[in-house]
């Protein structure tokens, strides 16, 4: 199957699965432009459609395939043409944009959990108000 993400000024509003079939030109290879057009006949010609990959993840094809717009579609995620990429929602305002895999990280890089915190069920969740990591104790 493949999957193809409706934009909406520049964010996915839905993401459909399609035959591969479907996309196939007359010499049975798989063409992006072929699984739009019939999008569209579906849903409207003024709509707007991307394929993406559910295998890609941070720019890596998890299968070691060739990564394909950087990340898998998901609803509220951004199209960004200048990349060519999907970008997920930011999740936090201090966060930034990794440039190569177009996925966002914390200014401070979490730290690595001990032995005596796994033992403790004990793990490090993002505090927005102090820009950094905390332990916190699962119930």
């Amino acid at each position: 199957m493949a999957s193809f993400a409706k934009i909406e000024n520049n964010i996915v509003i839905t993401v459909h699965s399609v035959v591969n079939e479907v996309l196939k030109d007359s010499n049975g290879v798989e063409q992006e432009t072929i699984g739009i057009k019939f999008l569209k006949n579906l849903y409207g010609q003024d709509t707007n459609w991307k394929q993406t990959s559910y295998n890609t993840n941070g720019g890596i094809h998890q299968l070691g395939g060739t990564p394909f717009r950087k990340n898998h579609a998901g609803i509220g995620y951004t199209y960004d043409s200048n990349r060519d990429a999907f970008i997920p929602i930011k999740p936090y305002n201090s966060w930034l944009l990794n440039e190569n895999t177009c996925q966002w990280e914390p200014p401070v890089i979490r730290p690595e959990i001990t032995q005596e915190q796994k033992d403790n069920n004990q793990y490090y969740s993002w505090n927005e108000s102090i820009i950094n990591w905390e332990v916190k104790t699962r119930q």
